[in-house]
């Protein structure tokens, strides 16, 4: 089955999940304020997960410096997100996209039901709620950092 991600120009659908704290956020908390980058990963404790979202902490203030906040959704459970953000100090939500199982990375089309999983989809978000860059990688390959800062100074 191909993943056929939201595409540009779309309005990002609105959600409610978990975070790694059990509170609910919100993609539309955001609106208005700041832009946002939704970074889909397969699972937590994964190498290649573990990775891209240790880069991400490690290049923090490259997002706050672009008025964006960062929103790291996978299919586990709230205690497992708690534990590996804790374990990697990881300091931005990571929301759970455990039940209903994959509805919100459904919605953005990047669920791949043969996995059950999500697959490395980001999306950059602007401050009106709109899509403006997209990239989907497969599920071994990591994403580049660099690649969505440039999309964010395009905005």
């Amino acid at each position: 089955m191909a993943i056929e991600a939201l595409a540009v120009g779309s309005k990002a659908p609105d959600f409610a999940l978990k975070d790694n704290h059990g509170a609910t956020v919100r993609l539309s908390d955001f609106r208005g304020e700041k832009n946002v980058v939704l970074l889909f990963y397969p699972f937590a404790f994964t190498g290649v997960c573990t990775g891209e979202l240790c880069e991400l902490r490690d290049n923090l203030p490259r997002f706050a410096d672009r008025d964006t906040q960062l929103l790291a959704v996978s299919n586990d459970s709230v205690p497992t997100l708690r534990v590996f953000a804790d374990q990697e100090g990881l300091e931005y939500p990571l929301l759970s996209d455990f039940w209903p199982h994959g509805e919100v990375s459904r919605a953005y089309g990047v669920f791949a039901e043969d996995k059950g999983c999500a697959v490395r989809g980001t999306f950059v978000i602007d401050k009106e709620g709109v899509v403006r860059w997209t990239v989907v990688n497969a599920l071994p390959d990591a994403r580049d950092l660099d690649a969505y800062v440039g999309a964010l100074d395009a905005l």
